[in-house]
């Protein structure tokens, strides 16, 4: 997985960086993912002035997420939520339609009378 992580108007601290890294390889384990572009912002003249972007690219559609908060890890924590249950969602989606096709369809038998 390639991994880029932008940080706007945010001092970058190894703490920091490590958290994400480890948030974001958590949802690897979910969903296979080839790129995951990261953007935290800190917008002054904004309120929550924080801010957390995240583009995953992955096998599919891919899978975004943008929050805010008063903290940077309050809001990367809601991206994160977002992610979990989007990616939760598409893997729910593809279960129920493979059972659906896996069901023999109904067949109905014409003129059998009895």
């Amino acid at each position: 997985m390639k991994l880029n992580l932008k940080h706007v108007n945010i001092g970058s601290t190894n703490g920091l960086d490590f958290w994400v890294d480890k948030q974001i390889l958590t949802l690897g384990e979910a969903r296979q993912i080839d790129e995951a572009n990261i953007e935290l912002a800190h917008h002054a003249d904004a309120s929550p002035a924080y801010q957390a972007r995240v583009h995953l690219v992955t096998p599919g559609p891919d899978v975004f997420a943008e929050s805010r908060d008063h903290t940077v890890r309050a809001a990367f924590e809601r991206v994160m939520k977002d992610l979990r249950a989007t990616i939760t969602r598409r893997a729910t989606k593809q279960v129920q339609n493979v059972k659906t096709n896996l069901q023999a369809p109904v067949s109905k038998t014409r003129g059998a009378r009895r």
